[in-house]
C-alpha cells in the first residue's frame, strides 16, 4: 500500500507541474473572464448608427397610412408599383412591397428587392410586421397595440409530482451550466487518461518499466498511476468548478436578463465530482490495458480512439437529451458506463433524475471499473514487458484464460 501511495504521489506532482496541465487548467477561467469583460466593454465602444433606412410600399387596401416610422426604418408610400420600382432603381429606397387588395383575407404581401436573399433580415421583418399591425389595430389603445406586437412572454415553472415548485427549474439558464461542465468533464477525463497512456508508452519504450517492476507489483503500479493521475484530474475539475461558480455569478449579475440566474447547486457539485472520478477510473483502466499491449505510445494512442469516441456519443445525441430527457434511449445512455458521466451531467440541467437511475448507473460504473481493473492487471502482468508487435485479439483471450 505504501508503494502504491508513493507512486500515486509521484504521478500527481509530476502531472500538476507539467506546463500543458497548468495552461489547460488556467485557460478556461482566464478565457471565460476575458469573454465576460469583452461582452461588457465592446458594446460601449461601438457607436450606434443613426442611419435611417427607407422601405417603400404600395397600399392597394387603403388603410396603411399611419405609423410609418418603425425604429430605424421609415416606410414611404407610393401610389403605383412603377413609382416604387423607379425609387428602388434610383437608390431612394432599399426595397418595396405591395399590399394587395385581398391582403385582409390572405395576409400575403409581394416584396421586391435588388438583393439575392432567402428571406428578409430579422430587423426588416420585425419593422414590416409592426407597421402592418399598427395600422390594422389603429383606433385601439397604445398598450393593446404594443401587446399585439409581443403577445407572449412565457415564464415556465416546473412542479414536482406532489404539486410543489421544484427546486431545480429547467430552461436555458439551467441547461447551459451542465452543458459547459460536461465539455470540461470530458476534456479532463481525456487528458488525465491520456497522460496515463502516454506515460506508460514512454516508460515502456525507455525500458524504465523494467526498473519499476523490479520494485513494485503490476497491480501496485497500475493502482498508483491511476490514483495519482485521477487526483490531478480531480484538482483540475475542482478548480474549474470553483472558477465556474464565480464566473456564472458574474454572468448572472451582468446578463441575467438574457441567460437567467446561473448557480452551481450542491447536488450538482457532488454528482459532478462522483461522475468525474468514476468516468476517469473507467477510462483510465481501459487506457492502462491499451498501453500495456501497445509497443509504442503512438500506437497506443491510435488504439485508444476506439474507446474515447464512444465517450462523446451523448454530445451527438444532445437534441434527443434536450427534448426527451426521460426517453428510453437517454436512460440507456445513462446506464452505459462509457456514456453515463456526460449523459447524467447534461440531464441534471433538464429534469430530475430518479434516485434509482442514479444508483443503478453508479453501481454499473463501479462494477465495470472493478472488472476492467482486473483485466488490466492481467494485461499488465502478461504484456507490459513484451516489446515488438502488439498481440492479437485471440492471443489476448488465450492469456486471460491462462492467467
Amino acid at each position: 500500500m505504501n508503494k502504491t501511495l508513493l507512486l500515486a504521489k509521484h504521478e500527481l506532482f509530476t502531472t500538476i507541474k507539467r506546463r500543458a496541465f497548468i495552461i489547460l487548467t488556467l485557460a478556461f477561467p482566464v478565457l471565460a473572464l476575458l469573454g465576460l469583460l469583452a461582452a461588457q466593454v465592446i458594446p460601449g465602444m461601438i457607436k450606434p448608427t443613426a442611419k435611417v433606412e427607407n422601405i417603400g410600399y404600395v397600399d392597394e387596401v387603403g388603410i396603411f397610412n399611419e405609423n410609418t416610422a418603425q425604429g430605424k426604418i421609415d416606410f414611404v408610400s407610393f401610389h403605383t408599383e412603377e413609382e416604387a420600382k423607379g425609387a428602388l432603381l434610383n437608390g431612394d429606397i432599399k426595397e418595396y412591397f405591395v399590399i394587395a387588395p385581398n391582403y385582409i383575407s390572405t395576409g400575403l404581401i409581394q416584396r421586391y428587392t435588388l438583393k439575392n436573399e432567402v428571406e428578409p433580415g430579422g430587423t426588416t421583418q420585425t419593422a414590416i410586421r409592426n407597421f402592418l399591425l399598427s395600422n390594422l389595430l389603429k383606433g385601439n389603445a397604445e398598450d393593446i397595440i404594443e401587446r399585439a406586437k409581443t403577445p407572449m412572454n412565457i415564464l415556465s415553472t416546473t412542479l414536482t409530482r406532489t404539486g410543489e415548485i421544484a427546486s431545480r427549474q429547467g430552461g436555458f439558464a439551467a441547461l447551459i451550466l451542465p452543458y459547459i461542465f460536461s465539455i470540461l468533464l470530458m476534456m479532463s477525463i481525456f487528458f488525465s487518461s491520456g497522460y496515463l497512456l502516454q506515460g506508460l508508452g514512454e516508460e515502456k519504450e525507455n525500458r524504465v518499466m523494467e526498473i519499476l517492476l523490479s520494485s513494485v507489483s503490476p497491480k501496485q503500479l497500475l493502482a498508483g498511476k491511476v490514483i495519482g493521475l485521477g487526483a490531478a484530474g480531480l484538482v483540475q475539475i475542482i478548480a474549474w468548478l470553483i472558477s465556474a461558480n464565480f464566473l456564472m455569478r458574474m454572468a448572472s449579475a451582468n446578463f441575467g436578463n438574457v441567460i437567467g440566474v446561473l448557480n452551481i447547486s450542491l447536488d450538482f457539485w457532488i454528482l459532478g465530482i462522483i461522475y468525474f472520478i468514476l468516468g476517469y477510473l473507467f477510462l483510465a483502466v481501459i487506457m492502462a490495458g491499451v498501453g500495456s499491449i501497445s509497443p509504442t505510445s503512438r500506437e497506443g494512442q491510435q488504439v485508444s480512439t476506439l474507446f474515447t469516441i464512444p465517450v462523446v456519443i451523448p454530445i451527438y445525441f444532445m437534441p434527443l437529451i434536450m427534448e426527451h430527457p426521460e426517453s428510453i434511449g437517454v436512460k440507456i445512455l445513462t446506464f452505459i458506463p462509457i456514456t453515463a458521466p456526460i449523459t447524467v451531467i447534461v440531464r441534471l440541467g433538464l429534469s430530475e433524475i430518479p434516485i434509482w437511475e442514479l444508483a443503478v448507473s453508479i453501481l454499473i460504473l463501479i462494477l465495470s471499473i472493478i472488472g476492467c481493473f482486473i483485466l488490466a492487471t492481467k494485461l499488465f502482468r502478461t504484456y507490459l514487458l513484451m516489446y515488438g508487435k502488439r498481440p492479437g485479439f485471440k492471443e489476448i483471450l488465450r492469456s486471460f484464460r491462462n492467467a
